[in-house]
């Protein structure tokens, strides 16, 4: 009976909720009890694996609830597979990932779904579930709508931005979340003024500016902070919650902070990148910042104090990584010469809970608050809590045993995600993963990985839990 019984004896255990200095069973995957280290309940356990945790942190597995594995984009397709971005994610504490499935114009929310699917199917180290990106509002894509809810596809993604791609008008938005406002889905946004910021692009490259620092000038931060705004009125007219996706300017947080204290269901979410990048990246020699085109852009580093503080305040709900990689040879470089072609992403899923540990042991904030934002929050938001997010008894045993005293220097030689490049070369943190189990099944184990594609197994979804 001991045989598929875990035991993780001696570390502190860390939830969104609370610390304490526990022993944590595991059986058939799940989290069976909790007890205090020197308590006879925890003493009486015997199990077929005995994981000690001294000065270790024992923490729920990340969350990451916005991926984007094998994206096409701009005439290629993001390098991460589905296959080596679980990997490398559990390589970086996350046991979950939410990634986005793509409507095709003309097409239906059911093929994109299916697609998706096609490219996951056993193929995860780690568990996996969709959002859906709606391209195309129409009478049938709004019926699916209902429907994919019903299947645990419980959140739509849009874009204000990308005219001639992804995009939608203000009439499509208010159709689509007037549908999700009666079906209990939560609208995501990609809020950037993309009609206005095809102009700025014409006009750059026509004066001669085309190297990559000038993707984050005419991505204005007003232009962000003017569809935040579009969007939260559409959602109020609408009577829906929104969830606005990697905010990236202070402008953009104050429009967040205003509605939330209006009392409105409208979240935020911001990246590692942009709480560690600013322009000055962007402007790096030659062409360098390729490396960190993304959108929303970086932005100068003053941003960065308000985004940690919208994540104090709450203004700021979630980290996600908005992990997009390209490489910078052969994929990054079609921009060379013009910036509005450089494929925009990053890569970052491995990164994000050790970044946000620094922002621990830089006194940004708690330890509790980090599992808030990395784990909890995101299972909540995305109808995954509480059997992802947390630590406690009937939760999926996605476990990481962490390390807050290890450093480590970040680079493209020692990471594990299938990009030619780190976004954080040569960045010192202190905290490193040393064991991850998903669904008590061991993937990293003492700095090895031992997971296998096929493992991770896709998790239909509850709708939001986190409205006011």
């Amino acid at each position: 009976m001991t045989a598929t019984r875990t035991v993780i004896r001696g570390g502190l255990v860390i939830t969104a909720a609370d610390e304490m200095h526990a022993d944590v069973l595991i059986e058939g995957g799940r989290i069976a009890a909790l007890a205090a280290h020197d308590s006879e309940t925890a003493a009486g356990w015997t199990a077929g694996t005995v994981i000690d945790a001294t000065g270790k942190y024992v923490i729920p597995g990340g969350v990451d609830g916005h991926t984007h594995m094998e994206m096409p984009f701009g005439g290629t397709t993001a390098s991460d597979t589905f296959e080596t971005g679980t990997r490398a994610a559990a390589w970086g504490g996350t046991t979950t990932i939410v990634d986005f499935a793509i409507q095709g114009v003309g097409k239906s929310l059911r093929s994109g779904l299916d697609a998706w699917h096609a490219k996951a199917d056993a193929q995860c180290a780690v568990d996996y579930a969709f959002h859906m990106i709606v391209s195309d509002v129409n009478e049938h894509s709004l019926k699916e709508m209902d429907i994919l809810v019903e299947e645990g596809v419980t959140s739509f993604k849009m874009f204000m931005a990308y005219p001639g791609v992804f995009y939608s008008d203000d009439g499509q938005i208010l159709r689509a979340m007037q549908r999700a406002a009666g079906n209990g889905g939560l609208t995501m946004m990609h809020a950037e003024n993309g009609i206005a910021i095809d102009v700025l692009v014409q006009q750059a490259l026509e004066a001669g500016k085309t190297d990559p620092r000038y993707h984050g000038e005419v991505r204005h931060a007003l232009l962000e902070a003017e569809a935040t705004h579009r969007a939260i009125q559409l959602a109020r007219v609408a009577g829906a919650p929104l969830y606005i996706v990697h905010v990236s300017a202070q402008q953009a947080v104050a429009e967040l902070t205003a509605a939330r204290d209006l009392g409105l269901n409208v979240f935020g979410e911001t990246c590692p990148q942009y709480l560690f990048l600013s322009t000055d990246n962007l402007a790096e020699p030659g062409f360098e910042g390729a490396k960190y085109v993304c959108s929303t852009p970086l932005r100068p580093r003053e941003h960065q104090a308000a985004l940690w503080q919208g994540l104090r305040t709450n203004d700021l709900q979630v980290v996600s990584t908005d992990h997009c990689p390209f490489c910078f040879t052969g994929q990054k470089d079609m921009g060379v010469g013009d910036f509005s072609k450089i494929p925009n992403g990053m890569p970052g899923v491995e990164n994000r809970m050790d970044l946000l540990h620094q922002g621990v042991v830089d006194g940004h904030i708690s330890r509790r608050r980090w599992i808030e934002i990395a784990c909890a929050t995101p299972a909540r938001m995305f109808g995954l809590y509480p059997r992802k997010g947390t630590i406690a008894p009937g939760a999926d045993a996605d476990v990481v045993i962490y390390d807050p005293h290890a450093e480590q220097v970040m680079s493209a030689e020692t990471h594990h995600m299938n990009v030619d490049y780190s976004a954080y070369e040569g960045k010192r943190t202190t905290g490193r993963v040393e064991t991850v189990l998903s669904r008590g099944v061991p993937v990293i184990e003492d700095r090895s990985y031992v997971g296998r594609a096929g493992h991770g197994q896709y998790t239909p979804r509850g709708i939001c839990q986190y409205l006011i």
